[in-house]
């Protein structure tokens, strides 16, 4: 008797900012409407207030202007969440924890004690299986690795130069996926990186054809603000087989 076939990998879905078509992105909210939709993963960005809390949120200024790591966290709107209550809203889901630290910004945190902050509140509140740490600062997630090499982390890029040359940077850092702009997922890539065991997880996707493609050539997460297509169209290329 004929061996079965190999069943496709089943690509995770990864809520963008937690479900953001209607709810307000990177709330408890749009977390909770996540996993309702559906969602395998929330994807979440982390920033630090001028008193040392971890919160979520993606920009660095807030709507009126003010700079989150200049305002202590009990003047932040009430809608901006400690990463501590976004990690218990997305309670049955994986998280990812994308560290914003960019030279560029006011607040930048050149000894990358934020990603020390980070790994020691992810790791006492979720299991190192439903986490992972990402930044597109490559000295920030190598921090991660040093205090704890045991929670998975991702490298994230845009650029597809640098996304070409990012499989053997990923596997001899010890990071467990690359997150590339989604444009710049290829077969070719996605071979070179499941070689090395390296999970690629592509952003942002939210044209209809574009994920259905990226999920027949085996991506192994996609990041997207369409939960609902997202999710429909991974279940329907699992049972194409």
């Amino acid at each position: 008797m004929a061996a079965p076939a190999p069943r496709r990998p089943v690509t995770l879905v990864v809520a963008h900012r937690g479900a953001s078509v209607g709810a307000r992105q990177n709330t408890a909210e749009a977390f909770r409407r996540a996993r309702d939709l559906g969602a395998d993963w929330v994807e979440l960005d982390v920033r630090r207030t001028v008193d040392d809390v971890l919160v979520a949120h993606h920009d660095a200024h807030l709507p009126d202007g003010r700079l989150v790591a200049r305002t202590p966290l009990d003047e932040l709107p009430p809608w901006i969440p400690p990463l501590a209550e976004a990690l218990e809203a997305c309670e049955g889901m994986g998280v990812v924890v994308e560290i914003k630290n960019d030279p560029a910004e006011v607040g930048y945190d050149g000894d990358n004690a934020i990603s020390v902050a980070v790994a020691g509140l992810v790791s006492a509140y979720r299991p190192y299986d439903e986490v992972m740490i990402s930044s597109f600062n490559a000295a920030t997630i190598q921090r991660i690795r040093h205090v704890d090499s045991r929670l998975p982390t991702a490298l994230i890029m845009f650029d597809p130069v640098v996304v070409a040359q990012s499989v053997d940077r990923a596997a001899a850092a010890g990071h467990a996926a690359i997150h590339p702009y989604h444009t710049a997922v290829d077969a070719s890539l996605l071979r070179r990186a499941h070689r090395a065991s390296v999970a690629v997880w592509a952003w942002t996707v939210n044209d209809p054809g574009d994920i259905e493609a990226l999920v027949r050539l085996g991506t192994d997460g996609i990041i997207t603000d369409d939960c609902p297509a997202a999710r429909a169209i991974t279940a329907r290329v699992a049972a194409d087989g």
